[in-house]
């Protein structure tokens, strides 16, 4: 155990977010997505599950550490309900909540077709899969930036 970092996140999840860099996607989905399918194709390869954990917690445990991109007008994509594009179920106002919580203001979000977010999230750096039964539980969030820390070498080590 570690302190400050939420216990949600596992040693392996850990990895995959220091792993990232900026403009890099991690995909986080219900147990409806095909998970295993989708993940086989990113970066990653594999699965990491969060039993146990719904998405707007997986969320906030995930952006408590891991900025959102700045420089895209949506940093955070959705899967778009099948025949009604615009509609939003429970689970998308609850991670809009957790998202917008995390990062202390609105965030934007797109809307992806089915089959187009299944091709965007081929290209992920890695899958989370939580325990939320969904339905359109499928989220794609946009790694950024993390500023404000000294670079150097061993001035900014020294604290010089």
């Amino acid at each position: 155990m570690l302190k400050g970092i939420d216990p949600v996140l596992t040693a392996e999840l850990l990895s995959v977010l220091m792993s990232m860099g900026h403009g890099d996607q991690l995909l986080l989905c219900d147990v409806n997505h095909p998970a295993a399918s989708i993940a086989a194709h990113t970066t990653h390869g594999t699965v990491v599950d969060l039993a146990g954990c719904d998405l707007p917690r997986a969320v906030g445990a995930v952006l408590s550490l891991m900025p959102l991109d700045t420089f895209v007008e949506a940093p955070v994509t959705r899967m778009a309900v099948v025949g009604d594009p615009d509609r939003l179920v429970p689970v998308h106002h609850a991670v809009q909540a957790a998202v917008d919580a995390a990062v202390g203001g609105a965030v934007p979000v797109e809307a992806l077709e089915r089959f187009d977010f299944y091709a965007a999230a081929r290209g992920a750096f890695a899958v989370v899969r939580t325990s939320d039964w969904g339905p359109y539980g499928c989220f794609l969030l946009r790694k950024g930036v993390v500023e404000g820390r000294a670079s150097g070498g061993a001035e900014a080590a020294a604290g010089a």
